[in-house]
């Protein structure tokens, strides 16, 4: 089974993407030194890698942004990887919270998917560093809501998430998705294994968990 989503006004979206950006940029703000250098969920980034690929799209224009994927010989994973890792070497950790707090109304999106892809791309990102710092942060549910229901088969596709043979259940609101072995959680951590990520042990509640448990370090 998959979700259908209902198209939202683009100004609800956009209000949402500026808001969680001035929340993350006061999350990224409070960091102790040492959090900053902590791993995250985004496999082989810091805190600080993180935060640099979340503001990369304000920072670079089209022409920049083309010279280094020419660089890369058009394979976006080894630009976006080198450009996260260039970038949070350069600038300082007070930058980068101030990059996405002073860009909350940037229009920039990614290059498919639209403006829910841009608020997507903040939100599992935002969670990418949370979640991993076991900071407790929740997700406003109308947030959540937005995201989840544009999960489909190419969403899983596009983040390399193999759900197959599970239905996800998220305890906190009335949501969905697959059929299969029953797995539930709350939903913003539903919202993550979609997004191909995999999450700290004692998250998800059902006999497939431990396939979606993140490995240390």
């Amino acid at each position: 089974m998959e979700n259908t989503s209902h198209r939202r006004p683009a100004a609800d979206t956009r209000a949402a993407i500026a808001a969680e950006r001035r929340e993350l940029a006061a999350v990224l703000d409070g960091l102790p030194p040492e959090d900053w250098e902590a791993p995250t969920l985004c496999g082989g980034w810091r805190v600080r890698e993180v935060a640099a690929h979340m503001t990369m799209g304000f920072r670079y224009s089209l022409s920049t942004t083309v010279w280094e994927l020419l660089r890369a010989r058009g394979d976006l994973h080894r630009m976006t990887d080198r450009c996260a890792r260039k970038d949070a070497a350069a600038h300082s950790t007070r930058e980068l919270a101030a990059f996405l707090g002073d860009n909350a109304d940037h229009p920039w999106k990614p290059p498919v998917g639209g403006i829910e892809a841009a608020l997507g791309h903040d939100v599992v990102h935002g969670l990418d560093i949370t979640v991993a710092l076991g900071l407790g942060r929740r997700v406003p549910e109308d947030r959540v809501r937005i995201l989840l229901e544009g999960v489909n088969a190419r969403t899983l596709k596009f983040f390399g998430a193999d759900l197959r043979g599970i239905e996800l259940r998220a305890t906190d609101l009335d949501w969905t998705f697959g059929t299969g072995i029953p797995l539930s959680g709350a939903a913003q951590d539903l919202l993550l294994l979609a997004y191909g990520r995999r999450l700290p042990p004692g998250r998800l509640h059902g006999e497939p968990r431990d396939r979606f448990v993140a490995t240390p370090g």
